[in-house]
């Protein structure tokens, strides 16, 4: 749900007309995805002025992600600044270094790396920033680059069930059903590991087991040291900002925002020290903005006129077994028909507060269901969208028939452990 780098394209030979290249340089900068995040929110303000949507209501969803959208930000723009000091290829190189050229060591360090920064930094931290520093890591050290694509793809979702600060429906949920995130982890353990330890099988088996690559080791990369003092500082002071956001997250309680924000505060301090021409505008996630505050307009809007039917009729309202597991269908299925953010806000609207189960297993559907078609979540859209920038071919028969199993597994296994441990 954060930012794809865009691409530098050529200057024309003729110089651009004065009076016309600002709005050359708005279309270059907007991608497809950009105009679609632009239209939804100007529907969404539509659904307003027209008053398809209450004013009231639409200030109370407004409320409701303000302290949700103040986390994403500042959540994102500390991993930014994070990957600019180069922790996190620091960190690749040397768990690559530490696999001594095995690769059944390097699987478990790449799995154990890409799911505590989707558990700990969010899942666009995942899908963002480490997806093209493993790639980058192929290169020096010969390793296929698919299996690691992969491995960063389908834990980014997978991965993302076992804190509130994992996932922006993982905040909503704790949200709606007033958990802090001690507690939403008491919930939530069992199925993560469950879905961490599912999605390791497929993973070994799909991807990473001898008959899918050419040679038996790896190389060896040289490990990334500050060149100077100001790279030291940099490097030690947004590692020291993550561990402290880290270390917040079980004491701050409803407040994960302000704990994010400080965070950012101590690394963007240091970038204004070390580094002031890295911090620029850009680093501000618009297009998260955008797009969320367009969903929460428009979703509520269709809810309205039979969206909520439709989602009541599919989940259900059992709060028994057979209720978590209709809503955990419901949400796997219609995130990979559409996305699955929209579907866990319609979802989340019909299923009543005290059917706490049924909604865990809405998010659980919602969260590791959707890596079956490219578009099912935006974290899964922007790892493959690394993957096309540099060059690497996913085959996608067999990237939808292995994430269809893995999808069918993790999610009805997720399922059982919730319910078995609640």
């Amino acid at each position: 749900m954060a930012d794809v780098p865009e691409q530098i394209e050529p200057a024309d030979r003729q110089p651009p007309t004065p009076g016309r290249m600002p709005v050359a340089c708005a279309r270059r900068r907007l991608s497809v995805l950009d105009r679609v995040r632009l239209a939804l929110l100007l529907a969404g303000l539509l659904c307003v002025v027209t008053g398809l949507l209450p004013r009231d209501e639409a200030v109370a969803n407004m409320r409701r992600i303000g302290p949700l959208l103040l986390f994403l930000s500042s959540v994102i723009v500390l991993a930014e600044l994070t990957r600019q000091a180069r922790v996190f290829d620091a960190i690749a190189h040397r768990l690559a270094i530490l696999g001594r050229g095995h690769y059944p060591v390097l699987f478990f360090l790449c799995v154990l790396f890409a799911s505590a920064t989707t558990i700990l930094l969010n899942l666009d931290t995942t899908a963002v920033l480490i997806t093209p520093v493993m790639l980058a890591l192929a290169g020096p050290a010969r390793i296929p680059p698919l299996p690691l694509a992969m491995t960063t793809l389908w834990l980014a979702n997978t991965a993302s069930l076992l804190l509130p600060v994992s996932n922006l429906t993982n905040l909503l949920a704790a949200d709606r059903i007033a958990l802090s995130a001690t507690d939403f982890a008491a919930k939530m353990w069992a199925p993560q590991l469950v879905s961490i330890g599912t999605t390791m099988v497929f993973l070994w088996l799909c991807y990473w087991r001898r008959r899918h690559r050419e040679t038996d080791r790896y190389l060896l990369p040289e490990p990334i040291h500050p060149a100077n003092f100001p790279e030291r500082a940099l490097r030690f002071a947004t590692a020291g900002a993550c561990l402290l956001f880290i270390v917040a997250i079980p004491l701050v309680g409803d407040r994960i925002g302000l704990a994010a924000t400080l965070a950012a505060a101590v690394a963007v301090t240091a970038f204004a020290v070390f580094d002031r021409g890295a911090l620029r505008l850009s680093l501000i996630p618009w297009r998260l903005l955008v797009f969320v505050i367009g969903l929460f307009l428009v979703v509520p809007t269709l809810s309205r006129f039979g969206l909520a039917d439709l989602m009541r009729t599919l989940i259900g309202t059992e709060p028994d077994g057979s209720g978590a597991y209709r809503a955990a269908a419901t949400g796997a299925a219609l995130s990979n028909l559409a996305n699955n953010l929209p579907t866990y806000t319609a979802g989340e609207a019909v299923v009543p507060t005290q059917n706490e189960e049924q909604l865990l297993a809405l998010l659980i559907g919602t969260n590791i269901g959707p890596i079956i078609t490219p578009w099912a979540s935006l974290a899964t859209l922007l790892c493959l969208e690394f993957c096309r920038t540099h060059h690497i071919r996913v085959p996608m028969m067999r990237f939808v028939s292995t994430g269809l199993a893995l999808a069918v597994v993790a999610t009805a296994t997720a399922v059982a452990a919730l319910l078995a441990t609640t």
